[in-house]
C-alpha cells in the first residue's frame, strides 16, 4: 500500500528538482566558469615557475588562440619565451603588449629587457625612454644602467646602479653587474670591491666569485681570496686565476695553479687537464 505514495513523491522530487535545475542553470554555468577561470590562473602560474619553457610556451600559443585579446595570456607567452631562450620571438610579442591598450609602464621595461636580450641595445634605449621617469623600480634602473654601460656612459651608469641598489631588498647581483662594469673599464680595485659585496649579499652567487678572480688576476694577485667555497667551485676558481696568470705573462704561476685546480678538484677535471698540456708542449 505504501509503493504508490513512495512513487508520487519521488515523481514530485524529481519534479521539484527538476524547475530548480531550469531555474539556476545559468548560475551554475557561471560558477563553473569562475572554477575555470581561477584554474586556468594557477596552471599559468606554475608554468611561468616550474614547468618546461617549452610546454609553457605551447599552453600560452594555445590558450591565445581562443583568447587573442589577452593581454595577461600575452604575457606569459613573452615571459615564457625569455625562460625558453627565444628572445627573437619574445620581442614580438612584448611588441605587440606595448601596443595593447591595458599596456603598462611594467610592460615597456619587460619589453626593453627583452630587446637587451636579443641585443636590440639602441631600441632597447628608446623604449626605456619613453617610460615616465616616476615609474622608479628596481628592474628599470638595472637595465638603464645596462644600456649606460653599452654606450659608454660611465656617470650615468654609476648613478643608475646606485639607484637600483636602493631599490631592492637582494643587491647582490646589481653589484655584481656594477663590479662588472668597473672591470671592463680597468677599475679592478673598485671591480672587486663590489664583487666582494655581492658574494657577502648572496654567498652562492657564483659568477660575483668568479668575477672576484678575474679583478684579483688583472692586478696580479694569485691568492684565492676567503670567501665561501665548495670544493669544486675551488678547483674551477683556481682555473680562472691560472688562466689570469697566463694571461698577464706569468705563464709559471699559471701552470702551477692549473695543477692545484686539477688536484682540488673531486673529479676528473677536464678543461683544466686540457690547458695544462697546451701550455706544457
Amino acid at each position: 500500500m505504501r509503493h504508490p505514495v513512495f512513487v508520487i513523491s519521488c515523481l514530485a522530487g524529481a519534479l521539484a528538482l527538476s524547475a530548480c535545475s531550469k531555474t539556476s542553470t545559468s548560475e551554475v554555468n557561471r560558477a563553473f566558469r569562475d572554477v575555470n577561470v581561477v584554474d586556468e590562473s594557477n596552471l599559468n602560474d606554475i608554468m611561468l615557475t616550474v614547468g618546461d619553457p617549452n610546454e609553457a610556451v605551447v599552453h600560452f600559443q594555445r590558450t591565445l588562440q581562443d583568447n587573442p585579446d589577452r593581454i595577461d595570456v600575452m604575457r606569459g607567452l613573452a615571459q615564457s619565451l625569455i625562460r625558453a631562450r627565444r628572445p627573437t620571438e619574445a620581442v614580438g610579442v612584448w611588441a605587440k603588449i606595448v601596443a595593447h591598450h591595458e599596456a603598462t609602464d611594467d610592460d615597456k621595461v619587460d619589453y626593453a629587457e627583452a630587446l637587451i636580450r636579443n641585443d636590440e641595445w639602441d631600441k632597447a634605449d628608446k623604449v626605456l625612454d619613453s617610460v615616465p621617469p616616476t615609474h622608479e623600480t628596481y628592474k628599470r634602473y638595472r637595465l638603464e644602467a645596462m644600456v649606460a654601460d653599452s654606450n659608454k656612459e660611465w656617470t650615468k651608469a654609476d648613478s643608475f646602479y646606485e639607484t637600483a641598489m636602493g631599490l631592492t631588498t637582494k643587491p647582490g647581483g646589481v653589484m655584481n653587474n656594477w663590479g662588472y662594469s668597473k672591470l671592463t673599464r680597468g677599475d679592478f680595485s673598485e671591480a672587486e670591491k663590489l664583487f666582494a659585496q655581492a658574494i657577502q649579499q648572496d654567498p652562492e652567487l657564483f659568477t660575483a666569485k668568479n668575477n672576484l678572480i678575474l679583478a684579483r688576476g688583472a692586478q696580479r694577485n694569485y691568492s684565492l681570496p676567503v670567501i665561501p667555497m665548495q670544493q669544486t667551485e675551488r678547483a674551477q676558481l683556481l682555473y680562472t686565476l691560472g688562466l689570469s696568470a697566463v694571461k698577464q705573462g706569468d705563464v709559471e704561476t699559471g701552470k702551477s695553479l692549473l695543477r692545484e685546480a686539477i688536484d682540488t678538484h673531486p673529479q676528473h677535471y677536464e678543461d683544466a687537464v686540457r690547458s695544462l698540456r697546451a701550455l706544457e708542449s
